[in-house]
């Protein structure tokens, strides 16, 4: 059974929302890394921090850009949604496996899923 167009415009909605935090917290990443590259340009920047301290700020650079990996692949996901749901509203919702309805609730709590639930969970127990 298709989502209907109320439904559509609530994940709609979820989808551009999501998107959007997405994009604000690649934003800080980019900010941040900035400024930690100016702050780093200084010749005396080396020679100024205990060894340990520069291993602390090289894990923390380390974990930002997983982060920033992580958000990129989520904002990809996002755009993916959202390109299907424009592109074919009547499919979106429908699992990309069995064709059975992905379910309004899943949709609403996971707005980019691709899969029902049944095949989510026979995915990942495969692997």
């Amino acid at each position: 059974m298709p989502l209907t167009k109320k439904q559509l415009n609530h994940l709609e909605k979820r989808l551009l929302d999501e998107r959007e935090r997405a994009l604000k917290a690649l934003g800080l990443f980019d900010k941040m890394t900035k400024a930690d590259r100016e702050s780093g340009d200084s010749d005396l920047a080396a020679y100024t921090d205990h060894m340990a301290d520069q291993g602390t700020e090289a894990m923390e650079r380390e974990k930002a850009a997983i982060f920033a990996t992580k958000e990129g692949r989520y904002l990809y996901r996002l755009e993916e949604a959202l390109r299907r749901m424009y592109n074919d509203p009547k499919a979106f919702g429908l699992c990309h496996t069995c064709g059975n309805d992905v379910g309004f609730q899943r949709l609403d709590a996971l707005p980019h899923a691709r899969y029902c639930i049944d095949c989510k969970l026979k995915e990942e127990t495969a692997a």
